[in-house]
């Protein structure tokens, strides 16, 4: 039998093409997972992508790795679920709507109707785990698939009336139901295909394991901070800070001089690339262990550390050398004491976190004092920290080390509360300098990390700096006796261990499957 002629030009989509089309005309998926019932198990969960926006190069590069282990496994003779997962909640369908729309902020989604934005939340999920999967099956990625025809009528029809009623053909027979509890049923055994997040069971599980938790006391409203976008109208993860890519943007940073109590003509010297935070600065921090001199320039004498004095401008006078730890205790005058929300005991926040921001027996004006913090180096700036425990989150758990109060002066739009003087209903994005030119010495450009996307990125464009925000926070007390004694009856030491510093980390996300993990739901 003669062989077939080889070309020595390679088409390689085209040979993909074939073997695709090979594939399909022989049912070759199909028949290895015939072929492999009921054999051993081995369930490979896969790590959710975003049903934003079509794939792009990386989302191909990790799906390959994939698709490599699962047909190992597939090889070895392992039974598996092939179940791809689409991730269906979040910014990232969130503000893309919200630019089909022109929306600008928050507020036009609660104009526009939250019911209705939701619904197209879900339209666009449906239409692109649709894209999506069309380009995963081109790539060559073998998975338990949907029809993408039947995803793109769930959409249109979810558009038309959420509530009609449809039947829809599953791997086990005809499923009827409104088009909002089919849309819901996606990934279920009923429907088959791929998992979606916003599916029924996983939000109800989440909320049971929530509901659970509550029920034995161990949910607790707390206070804490975290970035924050302005924009969005919401936290912003420091796993996603430290792994997206977003772009530069150069600020204003300042260098503010704080007179010291007792010793006429004499001033700290704080460096800060937030402006805006030093109407809420309660301590500064410095090194204990950390070189500082005294200098005198003209009339005046400063303080900061050995390393950082080439920041100042001009000749300078070397007066003296000392640690950090000889400057605990000083006290100062703090930048803005003369405003009403440093002058209220225990600190001030928004409305909402007044009762959660502690307890502490004075005002931030009296409160103003040097602390020692291991942590503070002189790689740049002064060597002495701006502390506002309103306005970040290792400022805020110092905060709570040094018992220090606590003032939060923007809401969730990055506006300046009452309170807070001619400030008070400025954006902080436009106060720097305003009202500081007596506080300051120095002003000079600096680079800070702002949340957009670099133009053909998969995640939307959203164009705010982040702030670090005080807001109010729910928590589970993973350090409850009845947790652990339970937990080590039911798992490994170790492995308890381990998922109690992921549930810390991670919160509730995806807590629905390790309560069931755990034996409490």
């Amino acid at each position: 039998m003669p062989f077939k002629p080889v070309s020595s030009k390679t088409n390689f989509p085209e040979l993909e093409r074939d073997i695709l089309r090979w594939w399909k005309e022989t049912d070759a998926f199909n028949k290895l997972r015939k072929l492999r019932a009921g054999s051993k198990k081995w369930s490979f969960v896969d790590g959710p992508i975003t049903a934003n926006n079509p794939m792009g190069v990386h989302h191909a590069w990790g799906r390959t790795y994939k698709d490599i282990f699962q047909r190992y496994r597939a090889m070895q003779g392992f039974d598996e679920r092939w179940q791809n997962g689409f991730d269906c909640q979040g910014l990232w369908v969130e503000v893309n709507v919200e630019k089909d729309l022109g929306f600008k902020s928050k507020r036009d989604i609660e104009a526009y109707g939250l019911a209705p934005f939701v619904v197209l939340c879900k339209q666009r999920v449906l239409n692109y785990s649709a894209v999506q999967t069309e380009q995963s099956i081109r790539l060559g990625y073998w998975m338990d698939w949907n029809d993408t025809d039947t995803l793109r009528m769930l959409s249109e029809k979810l558009g038309e009336n959420p509530n009609q009623v449809l039947t829809v053909q599953g791997p086990q027979g005809a499923v009827t139901g409104t088009v909002e509890q089919l849309v819901g049923q996606l990934g279920l055994p009923q429907l088959g295909g791929s998992y979606f997040t916003f599916s029924d069971e996983n939000n109800y599980q989440i909320w049971g394991f929530i509901k659970k938790c509550a029920d034995n006391g161990w949910l607790y409203k707390g206070t804490d901070v975290m970035p924050w976008c302005a924009r969005c109208g919401t936290g912003v993860s420091e796993h996603e800070i430290s792994t997206e890519d977003y772009p530069d943007l150069t600020h204003p940073s300042i260098t503010a001089r704080l007179p010291l109590r007792g010793r006429p003509g004499e001033y700290l010297l704080v460096w800060t690339t937030t402006p805006w935070t030093l109407t809420s600065n309660v301590a500064v921090a410095v090194g204990p262990e950390l070189s500082y001199v005294k200098v005198k320039q003209g009339n005046d004498v400063y303080y900061l550390s050995e390393g950082t004095t080439k920041m100042l401008k001009g000749e300078y006078q070397v007066l003296g050398k000392l640690k950090g730890a000889e400057m605990e205790g000083w006290t100062y005058d703090g930048p803005f004491d003369e405003l009403p929300a440093q002058q209220i005991t225990g600190g001030y926040a928004p409305a909402e976190l007044r009762n959660h921001i502690g307890n502490a027996q004075t005002n931030s004006a009296q409160a103003h004092r040097v602390i020692l913090w291991k942590d503070v180096g002189d790689a740049e700036g002064t060597g002495l920290v701006h502390i506002a425990p309103g306005c970040g989150a290792e400022d805020f758990h110092l905060g709570k080390e040094f018992g220090l109060p606590v003032v939060a002066p923007i809401d969730e739009n990055g506006v300046f509360i009452e309170n807070f003087g001619e400030l008070s209903g400025l954006s902080a994005f436009d106060v720097a300098p305003r009202g500081f030119a007596k506080k300051i010495i120095c002003i000079a450009p600096t680079i800070t990390r702002i949340a957009i996307q670099r133009a053909g990125d998969a995640k939307p464009n959203c164009c705010f700096v982040w702030l670090m925000n005080g807001s109010s926070a729910w928590g589970n007390r993973t350090t409850s006796p009845a947790i652990n004694s339970r937990a080590k009856k039911k798992r490994d030491h170790c492995a308890i261990k381990l998922w109690m510093s992921w549930i810390r980390f991670a919160g509730f996300r995806n807590s629905g499957m390790i309560a069931k993990w755990i034996g409490y739901a």
